[in-house]
This record gives structure tokens, C-alpha cells and sequence, in this order.
């Protein structure tokens, strides 16, 4: 099935997730955002919630889950789904194969939100990968394949990796994933990691096909309320903004950040859509160049051969 570049009726920025959830029933459905302690994982889980999915936030804090939880169910009406909180540290291979271990039953739709943004300096996880394209690709590919029973077990689950118009700042460099070699760049990286995130979902659409699961990568905008960009050199974003080397999209909130997230796991607009890239809630255009850009999709992020290399290596490198 193919769907439309024209935005419709959800295209516009300022469309929230409440309103793409408007009328849909969820109820029966069960879900897992990652990374739904803050910024448009907690809307996100606030809308799946709202149309009746029981949804799990998986958090590297819980008690910050928790207190997502608390108000979440103060302020979503009485038939709203269930809301539950699980540990999950994406760097951590152990809390990601507990969390696989501990997950019981079908799961309807996995979002993968959560992600470390430009840390100015580089790091590395405990298994000594470097940290974003540890944490934003690998451990949600660890995740994601660990929960493949869950997600065939579903009959129409939806994969959902929310990555962004970083990506057009670099494909993914095989011959030096974690910058053994190269000098270390927090946007590169970044831009790495992110194209990871859509690579990651054009290969599972088309391995995970006969077993119904759809799976799409989606950019949510500039969002200024977040917690993703804790690691940031604020300074050093103010100077690559001024130098014309980071452009912008206008400003999203939460709530229309995580829009195009909600869309892809819930809207039956979408149902059978697999293997593509959205942004303001439609598939994004190709682009063939960053200069100018504010949005769009490199070829390379959609490349198959480039998917499928991804994935042996991300097996290879997982275990």
C-alpha cells in the first residue's frame, strides 16, 4: 500500500497527537514507548493511552516513570487504557534482554523514542560502542528483535523509530561505527545514528512482512521543550546555527512533535504503509543534498543494501 507525500488532513505542524488519535479505538491493544519519562515519549504514551491501549513506558528511571504515571492518570478520562512503568537502560545490554525476558503475551505497537542527542564529547557504552549509535540504534535493535515473537504474535503490530532530519548530516560509515579512526563529531554521529534508526526500519519491513508487521521511521520536528538534548553543548548549537551549517524546521510542541509518532502507530490512514519515512504526518520527500534542507529523506537512509548490511552487522554486533 502506498500513501500520499500530500499532508491531508494531518499535515500541517500544528496538528497534535490528541488529534490524530481523535476517533480511534485502541482498546485491547498494547504498546511500549521507550523513553516516556519526558518529552514527546510522555505525550505519546498520553494518546495510545487516550484511545484505550495499555501502555508501557520502558524508562531508565523508573521513579520518573512513575511520576509520569501518576499524572498521566489524573488527567486521561476514566475508559483510557492502562499505564504501566518497566526499566529499560538501551546502553545496558542486560536491562534490554530483562525487559524481552519479562514481556508476556502480543504486543500491538512499539515505539522507539528514546535516544542521547550530540553529546559534545565522545562516549562510549559499557560494551564500548560509541554511545549514540549504541544507544538510539543498537539497543533498540537488540529490543526490537528480542520482542519480534511479541510483535508476530499481534497480527498487524506496528513498529514505530523515531529518528529525524539529522540524518542527512551522515549515512551510516561501516568501516567506523563507534570513531575508532575518525575524529569524533557529535553531529555526524548523530546523523549516523539516526539514519540507522530508518534503515533499521526498511529492513524489518521487509523481513517481518509475512507476519504482518508494518515498521517506519519518522522525523517529529524541532521541538525546544525535550529532554534529548541533556548532553548538548548549548554554546557550541548557538555557533553551528550562526555558521549556517544547522538549519532549522520551525518550532513543534510536544504534543505536535509526538503527532507523527502517534500517527504511525495508531491511524489506520496508515495501515499497511512499511519501510518509509514520515514527517509532519506524511512520507517525506527525497532529498539529494543537505544544503538548504530543513526536511526530506537522503536516499541512502531508504537504501535496501544498505538495510540489510546494517542489520547483519547489528546482529554480529549484538550477539
Amino acid at each position: 500500500m502506498s500513501v500520499s507525500q500530500n499532508p491531508g488532513a494531518f499535515g500541517v505542524t500544528t496538528t497534535t497527537a490528541a488529534e490524530v488519535v481523535d476517533g480511534v479505538d485502541l482498546h485491547g491493544r498494547r504498546a511500549v514507548v521507550t523513553g516516556a519519562s519526558s518529552g514527546i515519549g510522555v505525550e505519546t504514551a498520553r494518546a495510545l493511552a487516550s484511545a484505550g491501549a495499555d501502555v508501557t513506558l520502558a524508562v531508565r528511571n523508573t521513579e520518573a516513570g512513575d511520576r509520569v504515571v501518576t499524572r498521566l492518570q489524573a488527567e486521561l478520562p476514566p475508559e483510557s487504557g492502562r499505564l504501566t512503568v518497566a526499566r529499560l537502560d538501551l546502553a545496558d545490554r542486560s536491562t534490554v534482554a530483562a525487559f524481552v525476558a519479562g514481556w508476556q503475551g502480543p504486543l500491538h505497537i512499539l515505539v522507539n523514542n528514546a535516544g542521547v542527542m550530540a553529546p559534545s564529547e565522545i562516549t562510549r557504552t559499557p560494551d564500548g560502542r560509541e554511545q549514540q549509535f549504541g544507544v538510539n540504534h543498537l539497543g533498540h535493535f537488540a529490543l526490537t528483535v528480542g520482542l519480534h515473537p511479541a510483535l508476530a504474535a499481534a497480527d498487524g503490530a506496528r513498529v514505530v523509530s523515531v529518528s529525524s532530519t539529522g540524518h542527512l548530516f551522515s549515512p551510516v560509515v561501516f568501516d567506523d561505527l563507534d570513531y575508532r579512526f575518525r575524529p569524533y563529531d557529535p553531529w555526524t554521529s548523530y546523523g549516523q545514528s539516526k539514519t540507522a534508526n530508518i534503515l533499521f526500519a526498511v529492513a524489518a519491513a521487509e523481513r517481518w512482512a509475512d507476519d504482518g508487521i508494518t515498521a517506519n521511521a519518522l522525523m517529529p520536528g524541532n521541538i525546544a521543550d525535550t529532554n534529548l538534548a541533556r548532553h548538548m553543548d548549548m554554546q557550541q548549537v548557538a555557533d553551528f546555527i550562526a555558521s549556517g551549517e544547522l538549519v532549522l524546521p520551525p518550532q513543534k510542541t510536544v504534543e505536535q512533535g509526538a503527532a507523527t509518532s502517534v500517527l504511525l502507530a495508531a491511524s489506520p490512514t496508515v495501515a499497511g504503509v512499511t519501510g518509509r519515512y514520515f514527517e509532519d504526518c506524511a512520507e517525506a520527500k527525497p532529498v539529494t543534498e543537505r544544503a538548504g534542507s530543513v526536511g526530506g529523506v537522503a536516499p541512502y537512509a531508504l537504501d535496501r543494501d544498505n538495510a540489510a548490511r546494517l542489520w547483519a552487522v547489528s546482529e554480529a554486533l549484538v550477539g
